[in-house]
C-alpha cells in the first residue's frame, strides 16, 4: 500500500485556506472560517481515503504575513562565500531563533511545505497582485516542492483573474486551477486533481482514484436525492384524511392536513442537508419559498403557488387550488365523480351556480381530503431546487441558501408523472395514513421510475 500524497495549503492570510479543505473534504466544521485575518494560527490536517486506504493528507497552514521581510532576511543568510540554494537556506532559517519568534507563523508554514509532496498556493482572485504576494511566491520556490496556484473567489464580479494569470506566468507558474471555495464548479475537484497529477506524476494513479470516487459519490448522491424526493411526493399524493361533512370539522382536517404535509417536507429539506453534509440552518430564511428558518408555512398559499408559477389551470381546478390547496372526495363515488364534485366544492359560489344545486347535494356525507395537484407541483420545484443548489454549494459557504424562482416549466404545467397519479388510488403508500404498507413491491417500483424522473 502506498503512502498517501500529501499536500500543504498556503498563502497570505485570509484568503480562503480554510474555506478550501471545507470543500474538498465536506467537511462544514473542519478548522474555522472568518472574515478576521490570521484566523488559522496552526496547521491542521484532513485525510482523503477509498476503500480504507488513504490517498491524500491535506494540511491547513497559517497565513503568510509578512513575506516582503522575511525574504529580505533570507537572501541575508548566507555567509561569506557561500552560495545556498532553497532549501538550504530554509533549513538554516528553521533552525534559527527568528524562526521561533518573529517568523514563527512563517515558519509553520514552510516546515509544513518541507515535509509535503506538492502545496497549493490559494489565491484571493479579487485581490490586486501586490509585491507581497510575489516575494510570498518567491520564499516559497525556495522549497523546491511542485506548487499549484488556486485562484479562489473567481465568480466574484471583482475578481481580477487575468491579472493573476499574467503574473503568475511571468514567475513561472503556467499551471493553475480556478477553484472557488464558496461555489465550486461542478468539474472543479477533477481539474485540480488532474492538474496536481501534472505537477507529481508518480501521484496520478492515486489521484485518479480520487477522480474516481468523487464522481461516483455525486452521482451516488443525486440519486439518492432524487429518491428521497420521490417518497416525499408519493406520501403526499397517498394521503388521505376522511372527515364529516361538517365545516368545523372540515376546517379542522385540512388544518392537520396542512401541517402533516409541511413537516413531511421538512423531513425532506433536513434528509437532502444530511445527505450533502450540511447543517440544518444552511437552508434558513428567504422569502420565497424558505420562511423564517425552516422550509416555509405558506406551502398552501395560493399567492406562493402564483408567484412561483405553478399552473393551476382553469375553472374547477383554480377554484380548488385557491380554497385550501385540497380536493375533497366523496366517499364511496368513482375516482371521477368524486374529483368533480371535489373540484365544485373547492370552485365555490360560482362553480355550484354552474353545475346547479343538484351535483351540490351528492357532497353530504363523509369526504376525503386530499392534497391539490398544484400543491404536489410546488413541492417537487422546491424540492428539485434545493437539491440543484446544495449540489453547487461548497461547504465552505457561510451564507444561507436562498433559492429563486423556478423556471422548470415540465413541473409547472406539464403532466403529473404517473407515479403520483398512481399512487392517487393507493392511499396504504403513504407514511402518512394510519396502516401505510411502504413495503409493496408496487410502490418501490413507482418510487424507482419516479426518482428516476427527477434526477
Amino acid at each position: 500500500m502506498s503512502k498517501p500524497i500529501k499536500l500543504a495549503v498556503v498563502g497570505h492570510t485570509n484568503v480562503g485556506k480554510t474555506s478550501l479543505l471545507r470543500t474538498l473534504t465536506r467537511d462544514v466544521g473542519f478548522g474555522e472560517v472568518s472574515h478576521q485575518p490570521s484566523t488559522t494560527r496552526h496547521v491542521e490536517g484532513a485525510r482523503l481515503s477509498v476503500d480504507g486506504e488513504a490517498l491524500l493528507e491535506l494540511y491547513d497552514t497559517p497565513g503568510l504575513e509578512d513575506a516582503i521581510a522575511l525574504l529580505d532576511y533570507l537572501e541575508r543568510l548566507d555567509r561569506p562565500g557561500e552560495r545556498l540554494d532553497g532549501p538550504a537556506r530554509l533549513a538554516r532559517f528553521l533552525d534559527g531563533a527568528e524562526a521561533r519568534q518573529r517568523y514563527e507563523q512563517e515558519a509553520k508554514v514552510l516546515r509544513q511545505l518541507l515535509a509535503s509532496d506538492a502545496g497549493l498556493y490559494v489565491i484571493d482572485a479579487r485581490e490586486p497582485v501586490l509585491a507581497k504576494y510575489r516575494d510570498e511566491l518567491a520564499v516559497l520556490a525556495m522549497a523546491g516542492r511542485p506548487l499549484l496556484p488556486v485562484l479562489n473567489f473567481v465568480r466574484s464580479e471583482q475578481q481580477r483573474e487575468g491579472d493573476w494569470r499574467e503574473a503568475l506566468a511571468r514567475l513561472g507558474l503556467h499551471a493553475l486551477v480556478r477553484f472557488d471555495s464558496v461555489a465550486p464548479p461542478l468539474d472543479g475537484e477533477r481539474r485540480l486533481y488532474e492538474s496536481l497529477a501534472l505537477l507529481i506524476e508518480p501521484a496520478r494513479p492515486r489521484l485518479e482514484r480520487l477522480i474516481a470516487d468523487h464522481e461516483a459519490q455525486v452521482a451516488a448522491r443525486r440519486a439518492a436525492g432524487a429518491r428521497l424526493i420521490a417518497e416525499l411526493l408519493v406520501d403526499a399524493a397517498a394521503c388521505r384524511r376522511s372527515v364529516a361533512a361538517q365545516p368545523v370539522l372540515e376546517q379542522g382536517a385540512i388544518r392537520e392536513l396542512h401541517e402533516a404535509v409541511r413537516q413531511r417536507e421538512q423531513r425532506c429539506v433536513e434528509a437532502l442537508l444530511r445527505l450533502y453534509a450540511f447543517r440544518r440552518e444552511d437552508a434558513a430564511a428567504s422569502d420565497l419559498p424558505l420562511l423564517d428558518g425552516r422550509w416555509g408555512d405558506d406551502l398552501f398559499n395560493p399567492e406562493t403557488l402564483k408567484q412561483l408559477g405553478v399552473n393551476l389551470g382553469g375553472g374547477m381546478a383554480a377554484g380548488a387550488a385557491a380554497g385550501a390547496g385540497v380536493d375533497l372526495l366523496v366517499g364511496g363515488l368513482s375516482l371521477g365523480a368524486a374529483a368533480l364534485l371535489g373540484a365544485i366544492a373547492g370552485g365555490g359560489a360560482q362553480t355550484a351556480r354552474h353545475y346547479g344545486q343538484r351535483l351540490l347535494g351528492k357532497l353530504k356525507g363523509q369526504r376525503e381530503l386530499t392534497v391539490d395537484d398544484a400543491v404536489l407541483r410546488l413541492l417537487a420545484l422546491r424540492q428539485r431546487q434545493l437539491l440543484h443548489a446544495l449540489e453547487a454549494r461548497g461547504h465552505a459557504a457561510i451564507e444561507a441558501i436562498r433559492v429563486d424562482t423556478p423556471q422548470d416549466r415540465e413541473w409547472r404545467q406539464g403532466k403529473l408523472p404517473e407515479a403520483l397519479r398512481k399512487a392517487r388510488a393507493h392511499p396504504e403508500w403513504s407514511s402518512l395514513n394510519p396502516g401505510a404498507r411502504l413495503e409493496q413491491a408496487e410502490r418501490q417500483e413507482q418510487l424507482d421510475a419516479l426518482a428516476t424522473e427527477l434526477a
